[in-house]
């Protein structure tokens, strides 16, 4: 198994980065304007991306800890997957320490993953600190595949 991992530092308290991550309208606001469901422990969080999308299961939400998803549907490579974001302070600084884990193996498409999950967090970033993200369908267009 592989994982993706980055690691970026926010200049903002936990408890807002938590927030753009666990409700509707934070994670609109940085991922996929595309985003519905319920954020809550067992809740199901659908978003949607032109074409496709991913819904993914809340298996943990620890206020301005961690969140941790699993992803339940989506592309091939992507199912069975987790998704976790884990919160500290260090410096002034709110760190947010993120694995997308479980891959089967590296693919051309992990590869693509982990870049477009660096433009994300950074719209992430964005949002919390300037209070505008850069989500879906306004995100860093990389390569062909978007």
């Amino acid at each position: 198994m592989v994982d993706i991992l980055h690691r970026i530092g926010v200049t903002s308290t936990p408890e807002a980065v938590y927030a753009a991550l666990t409700t509707v309208d934070g994670l609109a606001s940085w991922w996929t304007e595309g985003t519905d469901g319920d954020g809550d422990v067992g809740g199901v969080i659908r978003f949607r991306f032109e074409p496709g999308g991913f819904d993914m299961k809340v298996l943990e939400a620890q206020p301005a800890e961690r969140v941790l998803w699993e992803v339940i549907d989506g592309p091939e490579e992507w199912l069975g997957t987790q998704i976790r974001f884990d919160l500290k302070q260090e410096d002034g600084f709110t760190i947010v320490l993120f694995r997308h884990e479980g891959w089967r193996e590296p693919v051309e498409f992990m590869y693509h993953c982990s870049t477009k999950w660096a433009t994300f967090l950074m719209s992430l970033k964005k949002l919390v600190e300037t209070g505008k993200g850069e989500p879906a369908p306004h995100d860093v267009k990389i390569s062909n595949w978007h």
